[in-house]
């Protein structure tokens, strides 16, 4: 900021993060703790810092900020504060403050988007402001001035107690109707005007919500005020576990329903865009124009490369439903890794899902047909049209599956996926344990699909962001082609409490490595405060001169149109989800599919592919002690064979994959060879549970 932050005001040390850290790391800066409630008019403060926008327009940008009573408002100067043209209003005292003090950094996580600065001055100095601030807006927003005409006797009352029962009560029922009316609102495929009274209705329980929340927060802190000097239990710290949590996620729900009105843009998209009309296009385009070719190729499909129809059943359903986590304190895992990468961090076994991340690169080939139709269709522009859907509906089977976490590979283990019933066969494997890198290769008649993938996962507080790090690759053998696309940034949003959602934001660019002849943008739109929809996705495919020739519409997680509304055709449409998916991890039929093992499929498997792993199957039984101690033993055994490799001065080499000229990992094509003959159970394989 400018040079009036230089003044700014401290408050005490206890404001900040208790734990001693180094300079170059994160402290989580809190407040409301051990009940400070002292509220004084603190300075205004304004002046210029650095914003860092992740998409569009990477890097850091110069914005000039002013802070007043915890609000904080920032816009591209001072003359557009004062003219109310503002890019954003950040509620400090409902957001997760993170500070670096050697960076001069500040993190703010204000659940819906997640802010990045940085300062010309001592950071530790601002935090202190930023964390008075937020007990005083704790304070001031929910009384006003009424709040310093209550009685001082009212503390002393000794019905107070029951009276705070009472209304803590009262306040937790009312935080379950607002948690319903909350999954209402998150419904996006509605019409526009319903999710606009639906908007306004949340409002109007959230002012309600808000304001007993904060006269029950008043009470307490004056009756602790008063009883702190014969030494009482603070009535802050009375108040039960389930009410703390709805007290934080209510507050978190007052705030996005707040910048819907209050704000002119998000963090991520400052300047001024229209209202998209992907939504109401999307629910109203018919039916009627979704062609039944895809269906069918894909009914059809089964057997092409292996001589009939698919041979077995697969199941339908789990063995066992997902755990329950309500006893899981995630705030006390994630404290301390905010701004961290969480890939390091262990975290209970309940937080998984039956699945690891070979399994889910295997996922993303669950609507394969759209290759097989790219390798059927002669015109270069609608091949294109293909891949990229293809693209996008790799992240359709994410939509419900932001509770869990699936299980991290341990070097050398390694998935195989073979599906006649859908013409292709797919093997990965763990390359590299740090960096984690997970290489797959899938093949078949039309296609060839292959890519390494490495992740960064980032606690910013309220919400993690999941940055993919490599390329996707579709080769087409029999026009030539080889397509290539990046992955987009995604992002959980209520981590700590209330409904979990995912999102995913970013520019996705396809280009056909082996001919000029057109290329393809895809848009995630990112979630707008004035707007209901979102998982909105917008595309283009463009000849060699730059013209658009297809345009792509639709919802990640719903379908694909391309062409013009309202007769645009619908290229692809998301599976119906099982009636009971909620209680199963979210699971797709697909997903449900890839950790079957049969015991004719045993006696075929290398002794490191994942359906053998102990941990993981066991939670999919159900058995929670039981996976969390083979967990911790799997992990035990990996650091050991590293610690060998280490004292040998040995490198650990993939068996089926290997590094190529441009330094990518891609098959060395021996796995079905060596699966045939001479067979995995004749092989020295490693030892890995």
């Amino acid at each position: 900021m400018s040079q009036k932050i230089s003044s700014l005001s401290r408050s005490n040390s206890s404001s900040s993060s208790k734990h001693d850290s180094r300079q170059d790391s994160w402290e989580i800066v809190e407040g409301l703790r051990g009940g400070q409630c002292t509220v004084q008019d603190p300075q205004k403060q304004e002046g210029f810092m650095m914003k860092k926008r992740k998409w569009p327009m990477k890097g850091w940008h110069k914005r000039y900020f002013f802070l007043d009573k915890g609000i904080l408002k920032y816009a591209k100067c001072a003359a557009d504060i004062d003219k109310g043209k503002l890019h954003g209003r950040i509620d400090v005292g409902l957001s997760v403050m993170a500070i670096k003090k050697k960076a001069k950094c500040i993190d703010l996580d204000a659940e819906e988007n997640i802010y990045h600065l940085k300062v010309n001055h001592n950071a530790c100095g601002c935090s202190a402001h930023f964390c008075f601030c937020r007990c005083l807006t704790h304070m001031e927003a929910g009384f006003g001035s009424f709040g310093h005409n209550i009685p001082n006797n009212l503390c002393l009352s000794l019905s107070l107690s029951s009276e705070l029962s009472s209304c803590e009560a009262q306040l937790l029922e009312l935080s379950h109707l607002l948690q319903s009316m909350e999954v209402l609102h998150r419904t996006y495929s509605a019409p526009a005007i319903t999710a606009l009274k639906k908007k306004e209705s949340v409002l109007d329980v959230q002012n309600v919500h808000l304001s007993l929340l904060m006269y029950i927060m008043y009470i307490a802190c004056l009756h602790q005020k008063e009883d702190s000097t014969d030494g009482s239990r603070p009535l802050v710290h009375q108040i039960s576990n389930e009410s703390r949590a709805s007290i934080t996620e209510s507050l978190s729900e007052f705030f996005d329903a707040q910048e819907v009105l209050l704000s002119a843009s998000s963090s991520e998209n400052e300047a001024s865009e229209g209202d998209s009309y992907i939504s109401d296009i999307s629910d109203n385009i018919s039916m009627d124009n979704l062609s039944t070719e895809v269906e069918n190729e894909r009914l059809n499909s089964g057997g092409a490369e292996n001589g009939g129809p698919l041979s077995r059943r697969r199941r339908s359903c789990l063995p066992s439903p997902s755990p329950n986590t309500n006893n899981i304190s995630l705030w006390n895992i994630l404290k301390n890794n905010i701004g961290k990468d969480l890939s390091k961090v262990a975290m209970p076994v309940q937080l998984n899902e039956p699945l690891n991340t070979l399994q889910r690169l295997c996922e993303e080939l669950e609507y394969s047909e759209l290759l097989d139709r790219a390798a059927n269709t002669a015109d270069p522009y609608e091949r294109m049209v293909y891949i990229a859907t293809f693209a996008v509906s790799g992240y359709a089977s994410s939509y419900h599956r932001a509770g869990g976490k699936p299980f991290n590979p341990v070097l050398g283990e390694t998935y195989e996926c073979d599906r006649p019933d859908k013409g292709f066969r797919f093997v990965a494997e763990q390359v590299s344990h740090h960096p984690p890198i997970s290489a797959c290769h899938a093949e078949s008649k039309n296609f060839i699909f292959r890519q390494d993938m490495r992740w960064k996962n980032k606690f910013w507080g309220k919400s993690m962001e999941i940055v993919p790090i490599g390329t996707s690759h579709v080769v087409l053998p029999g026009f030539g082609d080889h397509y290539e696309w990046n992955k987009v940034t995604s992002c959980i949003h209520n981590i700590l409490s209330g409904q979990r959602w995912i999102e995913h934001y970013g520019e996705i660019s396809i280009k056909n490595s082996n001919s000029d002849a057109c290329q393809c943008k895809v848009t995630f739109i990112k979630a707008k405060y004035w707007n209901s929809s979102v998982n909105e996705v917008q595309g283009t495919v463009l000849d060699q001169k730059g013209n658009i020739v297809h345009t792509l519409f639709g919802k990640w997680h719903e379908a694909m149109f391309c062409g013009d509304p309202p007769s645009a055709n619908c290229v692809w449409r998301a599976n119906s989800v099982p009636q009971n998916h909620e209680q199963y991890y979210g699971f797709t039929k697909f997903a449900i599919e890839l950790n079957e093992l049969k015991p004719e499929m045993k006696q075929l498997l290398p002794p490191t592919d994942t359906r053998l792993r102990p941990d993981q199957r066991l939670l999919e039984e159900g058995n929670v002690e039981g996976a969390e101690e083979q967990k911790q033993h799997i992990e035990q055994l990996q650091r050991d064979r590293r610690r060998v490799l280490e004292e040998n001065n040995m490198i650990h080499q993939p068996r089926f994959f290997q590094k190529s000229q441009n330094d990518m990992w891609v098959s060395n094509n021996t796995y079905w060879d060596l699966r045939k003959e001479p067979g995995f159970s004749h092989l020295d394989c490693p030892v890995l549970w």
